[in-house]
């Protein structure tokens, strides 16, 4: 997770954006059987990428849950209140997402932790402070009148487990009805076994959401034994491959289906942005560097700052797209650029959908969000994402 410090006028800005804000319709096809629908499209949307997507464009139409960031543990049990942005302006960031969500009849889940927190969680759900971390947690959720919690521990290891099942059935308990979901990380088949631990803990959590994201690495950068491969493939080789062991469905099928977890209750992940490779040209190369990604290799950026009409090529076995580019493109010189566009979310919308899958987690909305576009093309993802995944039955809300 990154922090940007955004200048106080485009805070303003997009706190501001939230009037009027897009509505779902009543009855739409989504929530046909209330709002339990069998599959949810989770999106992330934290207060360091706010003026990326104010809250009046985000599109209710193609996400069931938002999911505000995020609020940080503290190993005194307490909780941070700023959204990555401070004390005033993080609260009114997290009011204006929770009404846009409620103003369109969605749900709205906090995010709870993320990336480099873990020294945090492990002392504030520990024995001795627990009892208030989950005051402090429910209080936290009050004061915006949020649905629910995402606990986002990463990395959660074998020791930090107990803690963990103790702080879920502790949220459980207080708030039988309260939504609670968890991300949990990509499954290597190179040297992990299917973990029973999400199994026992299932009955505690309406979504456990795999991160499909982040699955690759350069050799040169602590990935031994790796050569240049997607951030997110869909499929792999069978068995997969050792060097390039990843794909969205090496993780669900061969990770967590075994576990005994039910597909309705698991969820895969998006990542609505690429990797800048540098010095191999496509996957399965030896060598090579990554030079940026989250927070800067947008699709947004990547759609409309990079040659994709010229430079696009198609993995049929990994079924996703990327750049090649021997001169190198962009900024940073990217010999080759590993993303998702319209044709990949379908194929991985279908794929959740084929298979019973209960959610599918973006990482992150606002990243997706391409301002420059007409009305009603600014989301490509979510569009493509909505058509293959969510139930079909409209009329859509278009205008964003």
């Amino acid at each position: 997770m990154r922090t940007i410090q955004p200048t106080l006028a485009a805070i303003a800005i997009a706190i501001a954006c939230t009037a009027p804000v897009q509505r779902a319709r009543a009855a739409d096809a989504i929530f046909a059987d209330g709002f339990e629908p069998a599959r949810w499209v989770l999106g992330y949307y934290v207060g360091y990428e706010r003026t990326l997507l104010a809250p009046a464009d985000i599109p209710f139409d193609a996400v069931t849950h938002l999911m505000v960031g995020r609020v940080r543990p503290l190993a005194s049990g307490t909780v941070t209140n700023d959204f990555d942005i401070d004390d005033a302006n993080g609260p009114a960031f997290a009011h204006a997402a929770v009404d846009a969500a409620h103003a369109a009849g969605r749900k709205a889940i906090l995010m709870v932790g993320g990336a480099g927190e873990v020294d945090g969680w492990r002392g504030a759900a520990g024995a001795a402070h627990r009892p208030g971390f989950v005051a402090n947690l429910l209080a936290r959720m009050d004061q915006y009148g949020l649905d629910g919690l995402d606990l986002d521990w990463e990395p959660l290891e074998d020791g930090d487990k107990p803690a963990f099942q103790a702080l879920a059935t502790a949220l459980r308990t207080a708030r039988p009805h309260m939504l609670l979901t968890v991300p949990v990380g990509w499954f290597n088949p190179n040297y992990m076994q299917p973990d029973p631990f999400w199994a026992e803990v299932a009955p505690l959590f309406d979504r456990i959401d795999i991160m499909t994201y982040d699955m690759a690495g350069a050799a040169s950068q602590g990935w031994d034994g790796w050569k240049s491969w997607h951030n997110s493939a869909l499929f792999n080789t069978d068995p997969p491959t050792v060097s390039t062991p990843s794909a969205v469905d090496v993780s669900f099928r061969l990770g967590y289906q075994p576990t005994g977890v039910p597909a309705s209750k698991l969820g895969i992940g998006l990542a609505f942005y690429g990797y800048c490779w540098q010095g191999v040209t496509g996957p399965h190369q030896d060598g090579g560097s990554i030079a940026s990604g989250d927070g800067t290799m947008s699709y947004a950026t990547i759609a409309t700052q990079y040659p994709v009409a010229t430079t696009r090529q198609w993995d049929a076995t990994a079924r996703v797209p990327y750049l090649s580019s021997v001169a190198g493109i962009g900024a940073q010189g990217c010999n080759f650029v590993s993303y998702d566009d319209a044709q990949s979310v379908t194929e991985k919308g279908a794929y959740a959908k084929a298979h019973g899958i209960g959610g599918v987690i973006i990482w992150t909305i606002g990243q997706g969000h391409v301002a420059a576009n007409p009305p009603g093309s600014r989301d490509p993802l979510l569009d493509a994402l909505r058509g293959s995944y969510l139930p079909q039955g409209g009329p859509w809300p278009t205008t964003r």
